[in-house]
């Protein structure tokens, strides 16, 4: 399997403080990589990064043979939940989708309407995005997150707020997308996640990254 992400001894200081620690990590392409970690230990810092949200300090992000920062600013046919997904709380879910996809004219309303159900939400539903509860606006960012086909997903804590069915249809999901060839990256504090669906784990700790 080719490495679809590659991380060559990533430093990332704020300041004084170096929040990523000489970290590397290749993730194949069509497999689901976890990390586990504690708030504050750098996981999110290292996603944003991968995303091209955060330059590096010192070291190297590769993302489909393309330096990020370096030949590309903002790494294509990648999408991302970190931190609580942002939305127009006035909006309904498929209005904000909408308004999302509209920028860049690549997919449409039944595309819009049938990733809405594969995350479990009602694509009709009026309800404004202000009045979702948290496992709601979770399954709308990870509907956006994928939604104009995106073959990379960085998901930071992507289970934040589900309740149990809803932890089990994003477990359902997440492999469902791993069997259509897509790449996944995902953080979270649950290790039964971690070991139900990824093909490989690891532990970030004070900035530090091993292998689990």
């Amino acid at each position: 399997m080719e490495e679809i992400i590659q991380i060559s001894h990533a430093v990332k200081k704020f300041g004084k403080a170096t929040v990523l620690q000489d970290v590397s990590l290749d993730v194949k392409k069509g497999s689901i990589c976890g990390i586990v970690g504690r708030n504050g230990s750098g996981k999110t810092v290292l996603f944003k990064a991968v995303c091209g949200f955060h330059d590096l300090t010192s070291g190297k992000i590769i993302v489909k043979g393309k330096q990020v920062g370096k030949d590309v600013d903002i790494p294509e046919g990648i999408g991302s939940i970190i931190e609580t997904p942002g939305f127009l709380g006035n909006f309904s879910g498929y209005r904000n989708l909408k308004y999302l996809a509209d920028i860049r004219g690549l997919i449409g309303k039944e595309e819009i309407y049938q990733v809405m159900e594969q995350v479990g939400l009602d694509p009709k539903s009026r309800k404004h995005v202000g009045k979702y509860s948290l496992g709601m606006r979770q399954r709308l960012g990870l509907a956006q997150a994928f939604m104009e086909g995106q073959d990379i997903l960085v998901l930071d804590e992507p289970m934040n707020g589900l309740d149990n069915q809803g932890v089990r249809d994003m477990r359902k999901l997440f492999l469902e997308l791993k069997e259509q060839g897509k790449t996944i990256l995902m953080a979270s504090h649950n290790r039964e996640d971690i070991e139900k669906l990824c093909d490989e784990v690891y532990e970030m700790d004070a900035g530090i990254l091993e292998r689990v």
